[in-house]
């Protein structure tokens, strides 16, 4: 399995695996069925893993941790805390909350639930504006003097969010949107890690896997699948954003690749310390995006993906408008 470096010396596999997916509600049916597919990917190479209380809350916490119990040397475990989140019932206020004591009490419920005695990184999932970016990164730098916290992460901040933090405790990485129609990072905030000595995690990095090919305007979606709701995935939007997909299909075709292995490949192609997050419930998916470490992009191939994207106008928002207002920055 290829390495890559984020920030601060952290080396993890090329690729991350997301385990939202895996179940982020209070019951998780399959839940063998995923706990065997973690396991598989360690089988693979993969050691670099993401998870967070609020998946459940709490449950997708407790599947990681068994999951990778008897084998914790072998992994990278990320988490998030940052939620307004009853730290006695895992109830969700609905709110971020990241007041230090709300910090420390979730960090000693991950680790609980994780089956660790340590958190390889540690991500504030949303900036809480109520709350001093000093305030947070001290407590996750007193959290990692006392060996609870390895590395610092943020989720979804804004550039001077990113500078606050990192001048109080270096940041390791960023977790955020990136992929071929999200490419809002590359004006300010790539540049501002890379200044910085900032690793990038990004997820969606198939925009939701309508970049792996499999989607297009005909696709009914189920009443409890998320991208029902989010613009971009409205019929006419899909549409639309089909001649991405097309691009990434024609490169794809000389590197005898599929879409989904094109797009991690680029975005791997952009700098060396990003790390694509995706996630899959299935194996061969899984095998799938794995494949992309194969695919070397030449320079023809990277030049005629950029000069084909700038011509392909991205139609819809790529979430709900008041999701858009609600993250921080």
């Amino acid at each position: 399995m290829q390495k890559r470096k984020l920030g601060q010396g952290l080396e993890v596999s090329a690729l991350s695996l997301g385990c939202m997916g895996y179940g982020k509600a209070r019951d998780i049916p399959d839940r063998p069925q995923m706990i065997e597919l973690l396991r598989r990917a360690v089988d693979l190479g993969m050691d670099f893993f993401d998870t967070a209380e609020v998946y459940g809350p709490w449950t997708n916490e407790e599947m990681v941790g068994e999951a990778f119990a008897g084998m914790r040397d072998k992994v990278k475990i990320a988490t998030k805390f940052g939620w307004d989140i009853d730290q006695s019932t895992g109830e969700h206020g609905g709110g971020v909350n990241s007041k230090p004591t709300q910090i420390r009490s979730a960090v000693e419920g991950s680790l609980k639930r994780l089956r660790t005695d340590f958190i390889d990184l540690l991500y504030q999932h949303r900036v809480d504006p109520d709350v001093p970016m000093e305030d947070v990164a001290g407590t996750v730098k007193d959290l990692i003097a006392e060996g609870k916290v390895r590395y610092f992460g943020l989720s979804e901040a804004g550039a001077e969010s990113i500078r606050r933090a990192h001048a109080v405790q270096p940041v390791a990485a960023l977790q955020s949107e990136y992929s071929l129609w999200t490419r809002e990072p590359e004006a300010e905030i790539i540049p501002t890690l890379e200044e910085l000595g900032i690793g990038l995690v990004p997820f969606s990095p198939l925009g939701k896997g309508f970049l792996a090919g499999k989607i297009d305007a005909s696709t009914a979606f189920a009443a409890n699948d998320f991208r029902s709701q989010i613009p971009r995935f409205a019929p006419e939007a899909r549409e639309a954003n089909q001649a991405l997909v097309d691009l990434i299909r024609s490169v794809g075709e000389r590197r005898s690749a599929t879409p989904a292995q094109v797009a991690l490949a680029w975005l791997m192609a952009q700098k060396p310390w990003i790390v694509p997050l995706f996630g899959t419930r299935k194996l061969e998916r899984l095998e799938e995006n794995l494949g992309a470490l194969s695919v070397t992009l030449s320079d023809d191939d990277l030049e005629q993906i950029e000069s084909g994207a700038a011509a392909i106008r991205i139609e819809g928002a790529r979430y709900p408008e008041e999701m858009l207002r609600r993250s921080g920055r």
